[in-house]
């Protein structure tokens, strides 16, 4: 009886309840790892020092990656046999090799020059094997379609730029965590509507993974950090998400997204893009020091400087980047080149509002 039943079961009949339970498995999963990794990370002491930059004042587990990877490696082993096995086993693979990379960066030190050539024999990875490229900016600059070399080089530089703005805004409690769970959830809403369930699920089963980790992450008693082997395999993801979702919507002048998909992929991934951008731009020009030099003036900071709980910079950055999106949503009417422009100058006047409203009620 079992046997015939998933022999008859068709995801696409029962979208609803497939993703509810692909997002209630991991969700468990990984609510139900934590504890466990939570032990053995203070038992073994591998735990974050705090040193000069960081915002937290105790020694706390790096390792919530572990509970997130573990919870999306057996979803997708469970729903391969449903959808489409290459695409999930490439992201499999890549999501392990990231793992490795980032859980070493974790327990030792791994070099910058190390963690970069394994990002990019991953992104090359899923954009040979999947095809799965940016063909061109969508009419931005009046570029429409980009050789194939270029496409590849440019997607390749999307995909290390994604990876790494998402790895510098973990630095407050829920924030990374958040503005993922934000992000995949609007993704799965694109992804439905694209008709890619095998994305959708993806980006679904990461969100329950998410919650479970924010859980601990807000947590006095049992705090858990996602660490490097948590940020990796997230921005891994969310570029991955990203990258599809033009892709899709490039390759398919019906798509209601044609020419519209780099400003909602902008939106989506505001604040890790603009706080890079931002970052980078000061320490280049301003500082005249190396752009990969740590430091604390990233926006996040600023709002803790400014006498902002975590939480409440938490609160203020994600609902900030939701109103961004809502933004992008009703600007689809106009020329791409416009969208962009006002999402720019709309996002940037919403993250100085905080300091001002504060200032003015000094």
């Amino acid at each position: 009886m079992i046997k015939t039943l998933l022999e008859n079961f068709s995801p696409e009949n029962h979208l609803a309840v497939w993703l509810a339970l692909a997002f209630v498995l991991a969700f468990l999963i990984a609510y139900r790892s934590f504890p466990t990794i939570l032990f053995v990370a203070k038992k073994k002491h591998l735990m974050d020092e705090p040193d000069g930059r960081s915002l937290h004042s105790d020694k706390t587990p790096t390792l919530g990656g572990i509970g997130i990877f573990f919870s999306l490696i057996v979803v997708m082993t469970i729903i391969g046999a449903f959808l489409n096995t290459k695409v999930l086993l490439l992201v499999m693979g890549g999501l392990t090799i990231l793992f490795f990379l980032g859980l070493k960066d974790d327990l030792t030190v791994l070099s910058a020059r190390r963690k970069f050539i394994g990002q990019l024999f991953v992104a090359a990875l899923l954009i040979i094997f999947t095809d799965t490229r940016i063909i061109g900016f969508s009419s931005i600059l009046d570029v429409y379609t980009l050789p194939y070399w270029i496409s590849i080089g440019f997607t390749l530089f999307v995909y290390i730029l994604i990876i790494n703005a998402y790895n510098l805004i973990d630095g407050v409690d829920g924030l990374a965590g958040s503005i993922a769970l934000n992000a995949s959830a609007i993704f799965v809403y694109l992804f439905v509507s694209t008709n890619d369930l095998s994305l959708a699920t993806i980006a679904i089963a990461l969100c329950g993974a998410l919650l479970a980790f924010l859980r601990f992450n807000f947590s006095n008693k049992n705090k858990i950090f996602m660490g490097d082997t948590g940020s990796m395999i997230i921005g891994f993801l969310l570029a991955f998400f990203t990258i599809s979702f033009i892709n899709m919507a490039q390759t398919n002048v019906e798509s209601n997204y044609y020419k519209d998909s780099p400003a909602l992929a902008f939106a989506l991934l505001f604040y890790p893009l603009i706080d890079t951008l931002r970052i980078f731009f000061i320490r280049i020009v301003i500082h005249r020091t190396s752009p990969f030099k740590a430091d604390t003036n990233h926006i996040h900071h600023r709002f803790i400087k400014s006498g902002f709980s975590h939480l409440m910079t938490t609160v203020l950055i994600v609902s900030i980047n939701f109103i961004i999106v809502c933004i992008a949503f009703n600007l689809l009417s106009l020329n791409l080149n416009t969208q962009i422009i006002y999402l720019f100058l709309y996002g940037s006047a919403l993250y100085v509002l905080p300091f001002v409203i504060k200032k003015l009620l000094k």
